[in-house]
């Protein structure tokens, strides 16, 4: 039996001869962040108060506080709660993709793992597949210990809206 080696991959070489990750170009990185000016203006993320975070095309996170007011008649957090953080990073992963208009979610499956009722939620979001008019992108949702509490599916689609400063996309 012959045992061949693999040569490790080569990492491409910053400008600045480094080996560390590329950094973003400026428009990338202008559309990810006119993506959370835009998330931060959205009216209900005024009671909600989640955070949007997008390291890299095809990926975001949420994160939020838990707080009383989100809770059920049971004392932990509602499922929408769940829902809203999940789909807003789903969805984002989707959109940094898109520069042009406003995608929108054609439908989302969620499953609940556990309750939880103290701490943060973090949701990451990254693109599973994608074509021409479809955007799939898969979600987990974590508790302020990094346990997994749920996670979900979602399908995006470009919409007739355009990315716009009217629509806090600046």
């Amino acid at each position: 039996m012959t045992l061949r080696l693999l040569a490790p991959r080569a990492r491409l070489l910053n400008p600045d001869n480094t080996r560390s990750a590329p950094k973003l170009s400026t428009m990338k990185h202008a559309h990810f962040e006119a993506l959370v000016a835009m998330y931060d203006r959205a009216p209900i993320n005024q009671w909600f108060r989640p955070a949007l975070r997008i390291p890299e095309e095809g990926r975001a996170e949420i994160e939020m506080a838990v707080r009383e007011d989100f809770y059920h008649a049971g004392s932990a957090i509602h499922g929408a709660v769940y829902f809203k953080a999940l789909d807003d990073a789903t969805f984002f992963a989707a959109q940094s993709l898109v520069t042009d208009c406003f995608l929108v979610t054609s439908s989302f499956q969620l499953y609940f793992l556990r309750p939880v009722s103290e701490g943060q939620l973090l949701a990451r979001g990254q693109i599973v597949s994608r074509s021409k008019r479809l955007y799939i992108a898969e979600g987990v949702l974590f508790d302020g210990r990094s346990k997994e509490v749920a996670r979900g599916t979602g399908t995006f689609m470009p919409s007739s809206m355009q990315l716009s400063p009217e629509r806090g996309y600046r």
